[in-house]
């Protein structure tokens, strides 16, 4: 007896109408996959829209990822606890979806029987009689997963209805692929475009701390939900930067690593990695995989808790010295990490690792530029008998050191002596001449303090010697017998007295050359300084800013001082945090010295 072939010429009604149905199911489901732009819509759909089109009551999409291990990452029905046990397995696991995959063609198991016999460690996601269909999605040679149906009783599956499902599967892959491959370009230009923004946040700033939790924020959500970076200090690996998709488990973190941190000694984790210097890529991350890994059953449960399912730790490493460890983490609904992945972490870690040596080089050399300052400036001022006197220092940001000196000290006759200057340039050559230029003044101060000798002196010990340095001066004699200050100026910036009562003055006498420019005539002014006046100092890095003339920064630091000055200390940092352009990269020395009142019988 011939079989009459639904929808072939001379089909009965019923067989065009199922026809007529598929056809209408298939476009339906065709039109949604031209609409999917991600993978999980793609999922969403087979599970959905596929399985009612084929009569499905439980349906799951498995995709690989990574060579060996498959993640079912759609499913409708099942038990609950079916599905959390499968949401990952290896590939070589005897599973219908495994053997869909590795064979490359469509399984079908006809009762729970068959499918006891053939898969006994696999659980039914349903209970009952049922029946399976298992589809590869396949494309171009490639597998890229399988689609699983499971319909309620003992079923064969008629030649028609698979070649329908295999339609449909097809054009679930081809999707699929068309998703990821639209992804896998937006995730290039993401990665690029995450580099270049690193890059300028690692060269942005020289405090390494601040700028590695910046670069640990910028990746996540898009690269991981999870990022950790720990530095290298004194053998240990201390956390630097945290960052979490979800806020409130950075502290989760964080008391994960506090109560159970790393085993220094230990075959796998971050020291292994210092140890050995090479990348650690774990595409997938299991509960088996925990359980196995942890022994200590409260440590388990707060790394289910973070939903580690993708872990890669790359090392900050220049040359062949690893400086730390950055760690990169996906949750459940994150990317499962590739070899493409740790190729792009290799990149920035070797980016953040240059930047973080370079930031610790320059602190290093910071940190020697101010102990060489500091050896040539005054521990402290000294006691002055009848004066109080104030003085700042600020180091610019720069790696070497300056040149700006100051100082005050006691005459034998009641007047003291007071000096502030600047060496033109840096590093060791300008802190050596700062050095010489101290022991100069305060040299010929004790043969004769007058200030016009002085620089006439300074100047002649330029000639003799050759100095190759320019510096600035002022220097000053303060006389409260006379209540008077003498002032001579070596092309410095005017220093500016604050009268008692507010007023504040500029001493804006003559300057003469600076010194080592060929010396001249040198004159001084003389102007009165009574008690509760102040006399105030200072170098240019005080009141000089780009595109201002300096007379304006004379003029601000009027303003400043006329504030009150109870204290002088505290006056003293109010003026200079007032007038000093702090985006000025040049060292400020300023030294104020004030008339005290006469001590009570």
């Amino acid at each position: 007896m011939e079989q009459t072939v639904p929808g072939a010429p001379g089909a009965g009604e019923p067989g065009r109408g199922r026809l007529t149905e598929r056809l209408t199911r298939l476009a339906l489901v065709g039109a949604d996959l031209v609409r999917a732009e991600t993978e999980q819509q793609v999922a969403d759909i087979v599970v959905q829209s596929l399985a009612d089109a084929a009569g499905a009551t439980v349906a799951s999409l498995s995709l690989l990822v990574g060579e060996d291990t498959l993640a079912v990452v759609g499913v409708r029905g099942g038990r609950r606890e079916v599905t959390s046990r499968w949401s990952t397995y290896p590939l070589d696991d005897a599973t219908p979806p495994g053997d869909a995959v590795r064979l490359r063609r469509t399984l079908v198991l006809r009762g729970a029987e068959e499918i006891a016999r053939r898969y006994p460690g696999v659980r039914m996601a349903s209970e009952g009689e049922r029946s399976i269909v298992c589809l590869p999605l396949l494309v171009g040679g490639e597998c890229l997963g399988a689609a699983t149906m499971s319909f309620p009783g003992e079923r064969g599956i008629p030649d028609e209805e698979l070649d329908f499902l295999s339609v449909m599967v097809d054009s679930c892959a081809q999707s699929l692929a068309r998703v990821r491959a639209t992804a896998a370009a937006a995730d290039r230009a993401a990665k690029l475009q995450f580099l270049a923004d690193a890059s300028v946040e690692l060269s942005s700033s020289l405090d390494y701390e601040v700028t590695l939790r910046k670069v640990a924020r910028l990746a996540v959500p898009w690269f991981a939900d999870w990022c950790t970076i720990a530095l290298l200090q004194d053998g240990e690996l201390r956390t630097l930067a945290v960052e979490h998709v979800d806020p409130r488990k950075v502290e989760m973190a964080l008391e994960t690593q506090r109560r159970f941190p790393a085993d220094p000694d230990g075959r796998q984790g971050p020291y292994e990695l210092v140890r050995t210097g090479r990348s650690q890529l774990t595409p997938e991350i299991t509960d088996e995989m925990i359980d196995a890994g942890v022994a200590d059953p409260e440590q388990r449960r707060m790394l289910r808790e973070l939903e580690l399912r993708s872990a890669l730790a790359v090392p900050l490493k220049v040359q062949d010295r690893v400086l730390g460890v950055v760690t990169w983490v996906a949750g459940e609904r994150g990317r499962r990490f590739d070899h493409d992945d740790q190729v792009f972490g290799e990149d920035l870690a070797h980016r953040a690792a240059l930047a973080i040596d370079t930031a610790a080089l320059h602190s290093q050399l910071r940190d020697v530029a101010s102990r060489l300052q500091r050896a040539v400036l005054p521990d402290e001022l000294p006691t002055l008998p009848g004066w109080e006197a104030a003085a700042s220092y600020l180091q610019a940001g720069h790696s070497d050191a300056g040149g700006d000196f100051y100082d005050v000290t006691a005459l034998d006759d009641g007047r003291i002596a007071i000096f502030v200057g600047d060496v033109m340039g840096r590093g060791v050559a300008a802190a050596a001449a700062m050095a010489q230029m101290r022991a100069a003044i305060r040299a010929l101060v004790a043969v004769d303090p007058d200030p016009r000798a002085v620089l006439l002196a300074l100047d002649r010990l330029f000639d003799h010697y050759d100095f190759h340095q320019l510096v600035t001066m002022v220097y000053a004699v303060a006389d409260p017998a006379r209540d008077e200050i003498a002032v001579a100026n070596a092309g410095h910036p005017p220093p500016v007295v604050r009268r008692a009562d507010g007023a504040v003055e500029v001493v804006a006498g003559e300057p003469g050359l600076l010194l080592g420019a060929g010396g001249g005539e040198r004159q001084a002014i003389t102007v009165p300084l009574r008690t509760g006046d102040v006399f105030l100092a200072y170098t240019d890095g005080l009141v000089e800013r780009r595109d201002e003339d300096i007379e304006q920064g004379v003029r601000r630091l009027c303003e400043a001082s006329s504030a009150s000055c109870e204290d002088l200390f505290t006056w003293l940092h109010d003026v200079v945090v007032a007038v000093r352009d702090a985006r000025r990269d040049d060292d400020v020395a300023v030294l104020a010295v004030r008339r005290a009142a006469p001590a009570q019988a």
